[in-house]
Parts: C-alpha cells; sequence; structure tokens
C-alpha cells in the first residue's frame, strides 16, 4: 500500500503522542485514511458539492480549456434542464425535460468515456404549469446516495432510483405546489431522511420522507411571515444544509422570507431569521461559528448569523451583520478562508467579503450574466456565465484572474469538479475538461 505524505504525517504524530499504539493498528488507520481521502475526492453528490460548500479540496480540474483544448470527451444532452451534474463510483447523473416539460428524464454518462449509460423517462405529464423563460422542468439537482439516487422534479414528482440498473425504487407525485416560475430547490439526504422544499405560489412547506420508502416522516408548513398577498414573493428555491451548532444537528432551510432552523427528525422550528427580499436561491454556508446566507431576489444580500444559543425569532439578536451591495440572487457564495466570494446575476460583479465583518474586501467587474453557482478547486475560483465563459480567478486580497476560458454554449448549472477533471454542463453538452497529461 502506498501512503501519501498527509498520511506519513498522521502516522508520524500518532507514534510520537500514543507509542502504545500497535504498528498494525496505525497500519489500519492510515489506510482507512488514506481511503476516505480518495473517496472524498472522488465524488460529487449533490448540488454544490459536500453538504453545499462549493469546495473540492483535493480535485485539480484544469484553468484553461476551449472547445479543441483540454476537452476528453463532450457528450450531447438531449431536452432541456439546468440541474447540476453529481458524480460518484464513475457515473455522472444529471436530469432533463422535453422542452414542453411533458417527458422529464433522468441521464447517466459514464465518467470516463463520456457514453450515455442511461436515458430513462422518469415522469410523463399531460397538464403543465408555465416556468419562467430562463428556468427549466429540469432544474433540481440529484442527490447520490450509495447504491440509490434521488431525482427531484418539483411537484412534478420525486424519485428513488436504483443506481446500478436506474430502476425506480419508489416515486411521490402527491406533493403539491405550484412553483409559479417552475421548480429549483434540490433534495439533500441526512441519516434515513430525504428534505424536499415545496415553497410555491399558493403552498409553502418543508418535508421529510423515509429514504427507503419514501413515505413521509414529517411535514412542516412554513412559519407565516409573509406581508403580502403576493404569491410570486412568497415562492423560492433554496436548497437546505446539515450544519452542527452546539454539538446539535439543524437542518438550515431558507425560503421566501426567512430562513428556518429545524430539528432533522422531528420537524421542531428552532430558531429563524427574517430578511426583506424574496425568491431566494442560494444555499447556507457555515464555518463553525456563524451561518452566512443568501437572501434572494429584490436587493439580494447576504446575512451572517450566530446560530449559538438561538431560539425562537432571533433576527434582532443574532444577526452580525448584512452585505446587500450587489449580491447575487441566484448564485451561492464560497467561503474560503475567512473570506466569502460572490458573483452577482446580471452585471457579472465579483466581490470578496470579510466573513467575521461583512466589510467589503474588493468588488471588480469581470462581465457576463450568471446562475451556476461558483465553485472552488485546486486554489481557484471558477465563475461560469450562461454565454460560456469561465472566468478563472485565485482568492485573495484583490482580484486576480488566471484564465478566462469560452464554450460554444453557455452554462446555466454549477459543475462538478471530480479528481483531475471538471464536468461541466452547458445548455447542449456534458463535458470532460481535463488536461491530456493528467488523464493519462
Amino acid at each position: 500500500m502506498l501512503i501519501n505524505v498527509r498520511v506519513a504525517r498522521v502516522l508520524n504524530h500518532l507514534v510520537t503522542t500514543a507509542q502504545r499504539v500497535s504498528v498494525a493498528t496505525l497500519l489500519i488507520a492510515a489506510a482507512l485514511y488514506y481511503t476516505s481521502s480518495v473517496q472524498a475526492q472522488s465524488e460529487w453528490i449533490e448540488f454544490r458539492g459536500p453538504n453545499g460548500t462549493g469546495h473540492a479540496d483535493q480535485a485539480h480540474p484544469p484553468i484553461t480549456w476551449s472547445e479543441t483544448e483540454n476537452v476528453a470527451w463532450k457528450t450531447e444532452i438531449p431536452g432541456r434542464g439546468w440541474s447540476s451534474p453529481v458524480v460518484a463510483d464513475g457515473r455522472v447523473w444529471l436530469t432533463t425535460a422535453t422542452e414542453d416539460g411533458k417527458e422529464m428524464s433522468v441521464l447517466c454518462v459514464d465518467a470516463k468515456s463520456g457514453k450515455m449509460l442511461h436515458n430513462k423517462v422518469i415522469f410523463t405529464n399531460e397538464e403543465l404549469r408555465e416556468i419562467h423563460v430562463t428556468n427549466s422542468y429540469a432544474s433540481p439537482t440529484p442527490y447520490i446516495d450509495g447504491d440509490r439516487v434521488y431525482v427531484h422534479f418539483g411537484s412534478y414528482g420525486t424519485a428513488c432510483l436504483n443506481a446500478e440498473t436506474c430502476e425506480k425504487l419508489w416515486e411521490r407525485r402527491d406533493l403539491p405546489c405550484h412553483h409559479w416560475r417552475g421548480p429549483g430547490s434540490s433534495p439533500i439526504v441526512y441519516r434515513d431522511l430525504v428534505f424536499i422544499h415545496y415553497d410555491g405560489f399558493d403552498f409553502q412547506y418543508i418535508v421529510a420522507l423515509n429514504k427507503k420508502t419514501g413515505e413521509t416522516v414529517w411535514k412542516k408548513d412554513r412559519i407565516d411571515l409573509f406581508d403580502t398577498d403576493n404569491g410570486d414573493h412568497k415562492k423560492a428555491y433554496g436548497t437546505p444544509s446539515i450544519f452542527t451548532v452546539d454539538g446539535r444537528d439543524l437542518l438550515i432551510s431558507p425560503y421566501a422570507k426567512a430562513a428556518i432552523a429545524y430539528d432533522p427528525l422531528t420537524g421542531e422550528e428552532v430558531w429563524w431569521v427574517q430578511y426583506e427580499q424574496h425568491s431566494t436561491a442560494n444555499r447556507p454556508l457555515f464555518d463553525g461559528k456563524t451561518i452566512y446566507i443568501g437572501t434572494g431576489f429584490g436587493k439580494g444580500s447576504v446575512m451572517a448569523v450566530n446560530p449559538s444559543g438561538a431560539k425562537g425569532n432571533v433576527t434582532e439578536s443574532h444577526v452580525l451583520w448584512e452585505m446587500n451591495r450587489t449580491m447575487p440572487s441566484k448564485p451561492s457564495q464560497l467561503l474560503i478562508d475567512g473570506k466569502i466570494y460572490a458573483i452577482a446575476d446580471k452585471i457579472g460583479v465579483a466581490s470578496c467579503v470579510d466573513a467575521a465583518t461583512g466589510e467589503l474586501a474588493w468588488q471588480e467587474r469581470v462581465g457576463g450574466t450568471f446562475s451556476a453557482s461558483p465553485i472552488y478547486a485546486g486554489g481557484h475560483i471558477y465563475f461560469c456565465d450562461e454565454d460560456g465563459k469561465t472566468t478563472v480567478v485565485t482568492p485573495g486580497d484583490t482580484l486576480n484572474i488566471v484564465a478566462e476560458n469560452r464554450l460554444d454554449q453557455g452554462c446555466m448549472a454549477t459543475p462538478a469538479p471530480v479528481d483531475s477533471a471538471l464536468f461541466l454542463r452547458t445548455k447542449s453538452h456534458l463535458y470532460r475538461l481535463e488536461s491530456a497529461q493528467k488523464a493519462d
């Protein structure tokens, strides 16, 4: 067994601090450490990767590419869908739909060759509601959980699939919600539960399903903080995250007018913070002390919340700061070394904010229109715009652009960095971007 430098350092530390531990035990620990490290960098199983952070710390994808450079393969994707690719066990999963939404499908692509392994219609529909011109009927991102894949199309249906055969194991089509502009929230898995947001024009609630059977474990209506009858301001597209605060796991769930911390096992509302905006599409971030929440459309902002000891409405007591100067409405933020990096949707302005104080470190125009959230891999931040340009920058006290890359079609989906590759979905194709040397 080969042991990398990091593992060797761990071994050395263990030997010097625990002399009585047997060599066999140390070797087992090293093997487990090495295996988990390899697994961690070989998977991207949910929207924005590990717990929604947007980080792939062990991945090293290329920083330059074009239609003729560093393209390992390029596979045409039928239909229209903005779900992000997710990757595990050498397979890439994503969803798509016909333009009219009457057929909603799951796709599975071989990660090494780009060969289409599965193209399966999961749901058919006769009656559909119109969606926004920038949305699709297949925007929520799948979640891979071992030998199962969970796909979600909003109120049109949720299904659990066998990750090997693509067989449908269960489905739910009885959870109502008028998304108005179309669905956008992605499912996440925690223990034996699948959490799904249904924040629509008419109904607003969150549901926890048994991941093995699809049965409802709990369902909770959103706290009625709406100061309007305008259903357009009640809908939202956020995806929740699980964070451990004061030794307790909490489900942090943003919706149109607030972010709520739920007990994930029972649905109990532990605390919440309100904001003025609506239609949030962000996924929360956590640095171990502070939770950062994007507040959505209108005049979008980023809010920092101290969750320790929070109970009930803590808007006045636990909000540390709020930054609303050219913040994004759709793309989620990145948290890197005490700084928050963000990209504004419509004007292509990138920002760096001090996570402790909320003070603006820098704000510069990179150009473009953005729906995809930025990712961080191999020491670089990737901003992928709707016209096919990806701006690659290094994090720091000033904006440092290291590359600008162009593809034929734009990107609405957040890319997935895995090992030395970047799986990037454009409006028409799925790419594996990888340098020729690393691919060998």
